[in-house]
C-alpha cells in the first residue's frame, strides 16, 4: 500500500442535538476542555503522520477554518504581553509542513456522499477519514493504528469495538473472520440494523483507511438508509473485490455526537490531563 498522507474530515453536518450552541457554531468547534472537537480528530490524524488535511464543509463552517489559520494580530497580542504559553499553543495548533484544504459538500446527502466529495483532492491514493464526532482518547494514535494494521494486511481498515446489540440501530456492524487478537477479515457489513438483523456485536466507530476504489463505489450507491448515501453500503461493495479489514483499537471512545458522550469526554479529559475534579 502506497504511503497514508491525506485525511478528509467530512464537517458539513448541522449539529442538531447541540442547538442553540450549534445555531451559529459549527457541532465540531464546541470545545472539551480547551480545544474544539474538531483539533483532537486533527492531532489524531498528524500523530498518524498525515500532511493533508480535507475538510468537507458545508454554510456556516467558516470558523473551522479560521481556527486552523494563523491570526497575527492575537499572536501579536500575546507576545506584547509575554504570554509565551499561549502563544506557543496557538502556534502550533498545525505543524509548518501540513496543509489544509477545504470543499464543499453542497447537499447533506449523507456520509458517504461526503466522502466522495473529496475524491478530485485525494486521488489515486489510500485516505484516512475521521469523524470528529467520536473523540477517541488513546496512547497510540488511534488513526495510527490502523494506518499501521492497514499496511500489515494490504487493505481498508475500519476501526470496531464491542457494543451492547441493542444499540446496533447507530451503527455500521460488521462480521466476518478474526486473523488475529485485533484484526478480522471483514465478509459481511450492515448499516444500522435491527438487533435481530445484526451480524454480530461489532460496530464500526468513526475512524477509517480506505483504498481509492472506494470513490467507485459511492458513485454507484444509492440513497439507503435514512434516504442518504451510506459510506457502509458502499464499502459492503468494495469487500467483494478488495480485502476490508477491522480492528479493535486500543483506547477509549466518547461519543461526543450525544451530550452524554460530551458531558463523559469533558470529565475525563479534564480529570486525565489537566488535573480537573468535579466540586
Amino acid at each position: 500500500m502506497k504511503p497514508i498522507r491525506k485525511a478528509v474530515f467530512p464537517v458539513a453536518g448541522l449539529g442538531t442535538r447541540f442547538l442553540p450552541a450549534t445555531k451559529a457554531m459549527p457541532k465540531e468547534m464546541l470545545p472539551v476542555i480547551d480545544k474544539p472537537l474538531i483539533q483532537y480528530a486533527v492531532e489524531e490524524a498528524l500523530a498518524a503522520g498525515i500532511t493533508e488535511l480535507i475538510f468537507v464543509t458545508g454554510r456556516h463552517k467558516r470558523a473551522i477554518e479560521d481556527h486552523f489559520d494563523r491570526m497575527p494580530e492575537l499572536e501579536a497580542e500575546l507576545e506584547s504581553k509575554g504570554k509565551q504559553a499561549l502563544l506557543e499553543a496557538i502556534r502550533t495548533i498545525l505543524p509548518p509542513h501540513v496543509h489544509c484544504i477545504y470543499t464543499r459538500q453542497a447537499q447533506p446527502l449523507g456520509l458517504g456522499h461526503a466522502v466522495l466529495c473529496a475524491e478530485p483532492i485525494v486521488g489515486n491514493e489510500p485516505f484516512a477519514v475521521l469523524l470528529a464526532d467520536d473523540l477517541l482518547d488513546a496512547d497510540t494514535s488511534v488513526t495510527r493504528q490502523l494506518v499501521n494494521a492497514a499496511h500489515q494486511h494490504d487493505g481498508s481498515v475500519l476501526a470496531i469495538q464491542t457494543i451492547d446489540p441493542a444499540d446496533s440501530r447507530k451503527y455500521g456492524m460488521i462480521a466476518g473472520t478474526a486473523v488475529d487478537a485485533r484484526n478480522t477479515r471483514v465478509e459481511r457489513i450492515i448499516e444500522k440494523p435491527e438487533p435481530r438483523d445484526a451480524p454480530s456485536n461489532q460496530a464500526v466507530v468513526g475512524r477509517y483507511i480506505l483504498e481509492p476504489e472506494i470513490f467507485d463505489h459511492l458513485r454507484r450507491t444509492q440513497a439507503g438508509v435514512g434516504r442518504e448515501i451510506q459510506l457502509t453500503d458502499a464499502i459492503a461493495e468494495l469487500l467483494k473485490q478488495r480485502r476490508v479489514m477491522a480492528h479493535r483499537y486500543d483506547g477509549v471512545r466518547y461519543d461526543c455526537g450525544s451530550k452524554e458522550g460530551f458531558f463523559q469526554a469533558t470529565l475525563a479529559l479534564g480529570g486525565k490531563y489537566h488535573g480537573l475534579t468535579p466540586a
